[in-house]
């Protein structure tokens, strides 16, 4: 089982995230967190490691229906979205939210990640 979808885009990174935050705002979900990881890094440890950013997107119903089914889900949230700098243009992945909550033993969960997971499969599609 792979854990994320993944794609290049022939485009620079801020392009990428625009497209990015409009799929996923058209699917319903938000941007929680953003984590510049390639300035963090460089800032914490001097290293240079190109464009890398973290995008936590959350949809809060689909977030409230997994912490209703395992209280301390929150560990496994959000639903990350990668921006990479890479030859020809901006790799795009997203997690895969049924191979997240894998390790949790709930069937229900694991129902609801799908149809977490065609959310986001549809918006990863778009881009």
């Amino acid at each position: 089982m792979s854990y994320c979808m993944t794609k290049v885009l022939a485009e620079d990174p801020a392009a990428c995230e625009a497209k990015a935050r409009a799929a996923l705002m058209a699917e319903g979900f938000g941007i929680l967190t953003e984590i510049d990881v390639e300035a963090t890094l460089r800032a914490k440890v001097g290293a240079e490691i190109g464009t890398y950013k973290i995008l936590g997107a959350c949809n809060p119903a689909f977030a409230k229906g997994a912490i209703d089914l395992e209280s301390r889900v929150g560990v496994m949230l959000p639903c990350n979205v990668v921006l990479r700098g890479v030859a020809g243009g901006t790799e795009v992945s997203v997690v895969d939210p049924v191979a997240s909550m894998a390790a949790i033993d709930n069937a229900a969960l694991r129902a609801h990640a799908e149809t977490v997971r065609t959310r986001l499969q549809a918006a990863f599609e778009a881009l």
